[in-house]
């Protein structure tokens, strides 16, 4: 056929050829050797089946990427060329590629399912917000993608060839039930624990005789002499309980009950009734293993009631007390463990648990007091230490769960990626609970079991983005 063709062209050409002589000298202008040109390569050319049904659109008649929606006429005065529903197929089968078959091969059945379909609109081909209501060709040539009626019923609705999927890493996880935890990692402080401290003091007015030759800072055990003191009233007090008027044994009774109402140790009262002599100086003795925090007597001193002589405290256990972000104390119960480890002592951990969270939230760093009990073996921990505190934090019952990545929050809004099979990926508004190491809690907008995209969610939201734009776009646009 095509060899056939050229035989007739040639042929054309060499009567041109011939005529052109002819006309020269026969008067023949040159306006009639084009016109007899043209003619020669219209039969030329094979006959084109004349197009069937409605005009949907108008093109330029020499080709160019103009076209209009109306009859239309070019510069030079010639009307442009309607083009029919049938002759459209062209513009499918061209290699027009859209999201859904871009990656794969062209049919028969694909072209003639397309063509059925009613063309909605044509977008710009990179994806540039441009519409157009006819076929158009972009700066580079590049042809507009129709959009077709039906595609649009969820324009925010992402749909992948396989292909595609492949390359953009694209990656699904299934959302479960799970209890979320994590790790929150705040700063602490040893803080000595308030119920193991005592204050040493005297009841009465006394003298003091004699100091054992303790120091601030020096540890003590429970029943070691403190000091040594006379007074007055406990003199008087003795004295009447050892002439017999009272009975050690009877400890409610008389004598024996005011000594012990004047702070007398007991092992004092007991040696009193058994001696029925009442000491000179009477020593006080240490209440409770620990350190001694302050010393404040001294030989010769004279101590009124209530004075403090001595404070002393039980380091075999201690407080770390934590500061806790305010955002983070929803996650934080009471009783849940608590890690500690210190810079002085490097490689050591300490394992407590939280014990009360204060009820009250600093107002100039706006954090959170939290206590926490750790024991002190060998009073390795000492006060005002600085700590590294970990807490374990969390949900403990089950909830709805999917990995951290498969979250896209902007901060007004956060989506997740919900597959739908068949290369369509769907966008859910979410509301998000507890946020773990691994999962983050989800309250509303997905159930257990679905799919969730958790690589490349970006990629799918930028062109959910983008076709809702585009969807609104054209709306605007078709309206008439």
């Amino acid at each position: 056929m095509k060899t056939a063709t050229w035989l007739v062209a040639v042929t054309s050409l060499a009567v041109v050829g011939g005529g052109a002589y002819l006309a020269g000298a026969q008067g023949v202008g040159q306006q009639q050797l084009h016109m007899l040109f043209d003619m020669a390569v219209a039969e030329a050319q094979p006959s084109k089946p004349e197009g069937s049904g409605p005009v949907i659109y108008y093109r330029h008649p020499d080709g160019l990427p103009e076209y209009s929606a109306k009859p239309k006429k070019t510069p030079d005065g010639r009307e442009f060329v309607s083009v029919r529903e049938s002759e459209d197929i062209s513009f499918t089968a061209s290699g027009i590629k859209t999201a859904e078959t871009s990656d794969q091969p062209k049919t028969s059945a694909t072209v003639s399912a397309a063509t059925e379909r009613k063309v909605l609109y044509y977008r710009n081909p990179m994806g540039l917000p441009d519409t157009s209501k006819v076929p158009k060709k972009d700066s580079m040539g590049m042809d507009y993608v129709p959009v077709f009626e039906g595609d649009q019923a969820d324009a925010s609705t992402v749909k992948v060839s396989l292909g595609k999927l492949q390359r953009t890493g694209v990656r699904t996880a299934t959302a479960k039930m799970a209890s979320i935890s994590r790790k929150i990692r705040v700063p602490g402080t040893v803080a000595l624990d308030e119920r193991l401290i005592s204050v040493i003091s005297m009841r009465t007015d006394a003298f003091i005789d004699d100091v054992s030759n303790v120091t601030t800072g020096d540890r003590i055990g429970k029943g070691e002499s403190l000091f040594s003191f006379y007074s007055k009233e406990i003199a008087t007090a003795g004295a009447e309980f050892a002439a017999g008027k009272g009975d050690f044994r009877n400890s409610d009774a008389g004598s024996a009950l005011r000594l012990k109402n004047l702070g007398v140790p007991d092992e004092v009262v007991r040696s009193i009734a058994e001696k029925r002599q009442v000491p000179t100086s009477i020593e006080y003795f240490s209440p409770r293993n620990g350190v001694i925090l302050e010393r404040m007597v001294t030989t010769g001193m004279m101590a009124k009631p209530g004075d403090p002589l001595f404070r002393i405290a039980d380091t075999s256990h201690v407080w770390v007390m934590a500061d806790v972000p305010e955002f983070d104390l929803a996650s934080i119960q009471k009783g849940v463990p608590v890690a500690v480890t210190v810079r002085s002592l490097p490689g050591r951990s300490f394992e407590g648990t939280a014990d009360l969270i204060y009820p009250e939230i600093q107002q100039e760093t706006r954090t959170t007091k939290v206590r926490i009990e750790l024991p002190n073996p060998g009073g390795l921990l000492m006060a005002n230490m600085y700590a590294d505190v970990e807490i374990e934090a969390g949900v403990q019952k089950p909830v709805v769960a999917v990995p951290n990545s498969a979250v896209i929050d902007t901060g007004d809004r956060q989506v997740v990626f919900i597959d739908k099979g068949d290369g369509k990926f769907e966008p859910k508004d979410v509301s998000l609970g507890m946020r773990g190491e691994e999962q983050t809690e989800i309250t509303k907008g997905i159930a257990a079991g679905d799919q969730v995209v958790v690589a490349a969610n970006f990629l799918l939201d930028a062109e959910s983005n983008l076709n809702s734009a585009l969807s609104g776009m054209a709306i605007d646009e078709v309206k008439p």
